[in-house]
């Protein structure tokens, strides 16, 4: 799956934790596509005796070159009629592979959760984050706060797709007139700012007096994501076809030679929209990017045999580690390290070995796979970049090598009818003679073709920043690197 497609998945996270939580006991509402109907979420809310139970259901459709992939999602959340949190349960669907993250709040402060990803299950304890809530508690804040206009208040909400809490500011305004599927209604307007991961993100939802949320609407990567209040019927019928890549791929002003990818670009870089939102790309020991009013300027260069001071912070303990995405642990994965990695002894040949092992390892290069865990990949060895990624960056931990997972987009001559473009794309790093260098499995190697976003551990739900880029970024011209 590509930052494109992840992009859309953190759709599901934001409904959850960004916009309110109807009271209203059974709510269907269609989810749009800058106006295409992609799918169908349907949400309920049951007092039982002393407790809370939220629940969501959403399931959604879009195409990738034209192939239809499945996504969905399903949260259940139990809590006390005060809005203590009690328990979680989510469920992601990526065409046909669950994952599955759930967790009991104990009264001490701490949450036992359970987690199966790539059909590993793992259980671990973790500090609750404090004052964290779940759907019954933030509907419950927003009451407390009130709805006149101009009331602010802040909240901590809980998700479980990640199992972080984020921080929310909200901005009640006022009663504006909005066209639903069933009729004109006046209903209140409230601005959310959600915090993630340094790339606050802001939603738009209209409500009623009730707190029953009628629109929501996330700006998002060059789309506009809305749900719509509607009827069942409404709600779950016939998709249309929506192509999620449309508004991430980004066209370059002229070719881009294999020498001077082989050597090093410049990049200059304009945002497309009046945000007041900066573009944001990740700074490596490959890629600086220099800040300017409305853009930048991004330079890109592949590490050479030059021994210089990295720009970045050494490697944490846990890139070494196995976590729930980069299985590393797994027999299944550890036989694959020794076999890819043959007779090399250095980490740097050991990296290679690995690169050159995974391209040739997974044998069918599937767009339609979502996003498969390295466990996964291992027995199952189909997929796209994501795949590839996932899975060397496994293969290196098991080696004692620190790795991570990159986001962002890559240039290519040619792709789906286009010239001349940079599309989404995912590889990995590892951390090599005190520097962190970029290995690309699933294509012929790291180039100064690959514009880095974002640096994660895997995880799909990590990859904040390039959320605000993909859709918003213009390249408005080339540089050829001198020679050094």
């Amino acid at each position: 799956m590509t930052l494109a497609q992840r992009s859309i998945g953190l759709f599901f996270a934001l409904t959850s934790c960004g916009a309110v939580a109807a009271p209203a006991d059974d709510v269907w509402m269609s989810v749009l596509l800058d106006g295409r109907k992609i799918g169908s979420m349907h949400t309920t809310r049951k007092v039982d005796g002393q407790r809370v139970i939220t629940s969501q259901d959403m399931r959604i459709e879009i195409e990738r070159s034209g192939l239809k992939v499945g996504l969905g999602t399903t949260e259940s959340d139990e809590e006390t009629l005060d809005g203590r949190p009690l328990k979680f349960d989510s469920r992601t669907r990526i065409s046909g592979i669950e994952n599955v993250q759930a967790g009991v709040i104990r009264d001490d402060g701490k949450a036992d959760i359970t987690t199966i990803i790539g059909g590993a299950k793992q259980a671990r304890t973790i500090e609750w984050p404090k004052a964290a809530l779940l759907a019954e508690g933030l509907r419950l804040a927003e009451q407390k706060a009130g709805l006149l206009p101009g009331t602010r208040y802040d909240t901590i909400a809980f998700q479980a797709e990640n199992l972080e809490a984020v921080e929310v500011e909200s901005l009640v305004g006022k009663r504006e007139s909005i066209d639903l599927p069933d009729g004109r209604r006046e209903l209140i307007r409230v601005e959310q700012t959600i915090k993630l991961g340094g790339a606050p993100t802001r939603t738009v939802s209209w409500i009623e007096p009730d707190q029953t949320i009628r629109k929501l609407l996330v700006p998002m990567m060059g789309y506009d994501l809305t749900m719509l209040a509607c009827s069942r019927a409404c709600a779950t019928a016939k998709n249309q076809g929506a192509d999620v890549l449309v508004h991430s791929l980004v066209t370059a002003p002229r070719s881009i030679s294999a020498d001077e990818r082989a050597h090093g670009i410049r990049l200059r870089l304009s945002q497309t929209d009046a945000s007041d939102a900066a573009l944001q790309f990740a700074t490596t020991d490959e890629q600086q990017f220099t800040p300017r009013p409305g853009g930048g300027d991004l330079r890109i260069a592949p590490l050479d045999g030059t021994k210089t001071e990295s720009r970045e912070a050494a490697p944490l303990a846990a890139d070494s580690q196995p976590n729930d995405w980069l299985q590393s642990a797994a027999p299944e994965v550890v036989a694959l390290a020794k076999l890819g990695a043959g007779d090399a002894k250095t980490p740097s040949s050991q990296m290679q070995n690995l690169e050159g092992f995974v391209r040739g390892f997974i044998r069918n290069k599937d767009l339609s796979v979502g996003y498969a865990s390295a466990l996964e990949v291992a027995k199952n060895p189909e997929g796209d970049c994501t795949e590839h990624a996932v899975l060397l960056a496994a293969l290196g931990r098991v080696l004692g090598i620190p790795t991570r997972v990159v986001d962002g987009l890559v240039y290519v001559e040619q792709y789906a009818g286009g010239s001349n473009v940079f599309v989404p794309h995912a590889w990995a790093q590892a951390y090599i003679d005190g520097r962190w260098r970029s290995y690309d499995a699933a294509l012929h190697g790291f180039d100064a073709g690959h514009v880095a976003l974002s640096v994660g551990d895997g995880d799909p739900w990590r990859f904040y920043a390039g959320f605000n880029t993909l859709g918003r970024l213009r390249v408005d011209g080339v540089e050829a690197l001198p020679p050094r």
